[in-house]
């Protein structure tokens, strides 16, 4: 959520920033801003009423201590009077300061003046990366064919005990998910970051305070007797790990990583875009966060994409970075880079990691703030990433690296999986 402070001191620039996101609504800038006004109002109005009450009722002890009961009894009708005009300007304060939140959480995050313009994703920029791409031997096939060939997932059967994109991963096919999921942890770990193991279902202030509400209810699976929302990444539990807590400066940073399955309902995805491993509902991922002092989040979103370049380099796999435009970012994020893996078999580019700086707009929401050098309170910024999502990684590798004599797998896979192929 949007500081107030950010769009009192330059309505106009927040504006502009806005546009770069293609949002239409910019006239809720003025409306917040006249919405505060009245809060103020409304504000100085009860906070002067209950300073007369306070003051009347004070010199009734004072009069009543003196034998002065008529004078006392005039003072109470006094106050009675201005408790009961205290009443409305209550409601009213209340009322506006609903509206004004209400107003306040349809506002994106202002992206930042490093985002490039523009409205769908042939706008976004290639930063590096994307000229090595492998060549395929003769006869070579998409990974759902190979996880049929190799006896290594089964989409039907996802199918018939769920739905689609509830893919089953089975013999080999499981352990490489695992050989996966623990390298990334300790590529993790030995980075730095402490592991934690979340909850998989959050409630509604969870998942409001990293943004998902209200803006990304539709995509979320929700188990309405309990009001628990499924978690679409880590990123949800992990963050709100430190809601309403105030840091010490020397803290900073906090590094979190977490393995969780993630869940997302992709309403509207259909074709062949979506088929195998390209699209599904429920997937695996391990996810990187930090919580940095807000000076250094820059230089931090530099060197978390820096850490997952590495993790990517190290798989072997043919890859791009992505900055995206600013019609092509979420609804939280002031600056997202995108890593893409190329499927040789499909001949397309397939995202796998998105590396988002937030600044406070996760953070104003959560209250997570640290007590700086000098002891003033300040919100810490937050960031994201992929670390990996599996899918789209399995699909890649498979892909690309299948050969006459099967599925060769990078170095660092071979101690976790057991083996350097799948044959």
């Amino acid at each position: 959520m949007l500081q107030l402070q950010v769009l009192r001191q330059d309505p106009q620039r927040a504006k502009e920033r806005l546009a770069i996101k293609n949002f239409k609504e910019t006239g809720l800038v003025d409306e917040i801003i006249a919405l505060d006004d009245q809060r103020k109002k409304f504000q100085v109005e009860f906070d002067t009423t209950q300073a007369k009450i306070n003051s009347a009722s004070k010199e009734i002890g004072q009069l009543m201590a003196k034998g002065l009961k008529q004078e006392a009894g005039e003072k109470k009708k006094e106050v009675a009077a201005l408790k009961e005009k205290l009443d409305p300007i209550k409601d009213q304060l209340a009322a506006t300061e609903t509206a004004l939140h209400d107003k306040l959480v349809m506002l994106p995050n202002l992206p930042s003046e490093k985002v490039p313009p523009g409205k769908t994703p042939e706008d976004n920029v290639i930063v590096r990366g994307g000229d090595n791409k492998p060549q395929l031997p003769a006869g070579a096939v998409p990974h759902w064919e190979l996880a049929k060939k190799y006896d290594l997932i089964d989409f039907e059967l996802g199918n018939k005990i769920t739905g689609s994109g509830f893919p089953v991963y089975k013999n080999k096919g499981a352990r490489l998910q695992r050989a996966l999921i623990q390298y990334f942890l300790d590529y993790n770990i030995a980075a730095g970051y402490t592991e934690y193991m979340p909850p998989l279902m959050v409630n509604e202030t969870t998942a409001f305070g990293t943004g998902q509400l209200p803006d990304k209810e539709g995509q979320m699976y929700f188990a309405t007797e309990d009001k628990f929302y499924l978690i679409p990444t880590a990123e949800v539990p992990v963050t709100n790990i430190y809601r309403d807590e105030i840091l010490k400066e020397t803290d900073l940073p906090v590094k979190m990583t977490a393995y969780t399955p993630c869940f997302r309902r992709e309403a509207g995805s259909y074709g062949k875009d979506v088929r195998g491993l390209n699209r599904v509902h429920q997937f695996d991922k391990v996810e990187i966060v930090q919580l940095v002092h807000p000076g250094k989040s820059y230089d931090v979103l530099e060197e978390m994409v820096d850490h997952v370049e590495k993790l990517l380099q190290s798989l072997q796999l043919p890859y791009r970075i992505v900055k995206l435009c600013g019609g092509d970012m979420s609804f939280t994020s002031a600056l997202t880079y995108d890593f893409e893996v190329y499927s040789a078999a499909q001949e397309k580019w397939l995202e796998v990691s998105s590396v988002s700086n937030f600044e406070t707009f996760q953070t104003n929401r959560m209250k997570i703030r640290f007590k700086d050098a000098n002891g003033k309170t300040q919100l810490v910024h937050s960031l994201n990433g992929s670390s990996l999502a599996l899918p789209r990684i399995v699909a890649c590798l498979l892909e690309n690296n299948q050969s006459a004599e099967g599925i060769r797998l990078p170095q660092p896979l071979h101690e976790y999986f057991g083996a350097d192929k799948i044959s």
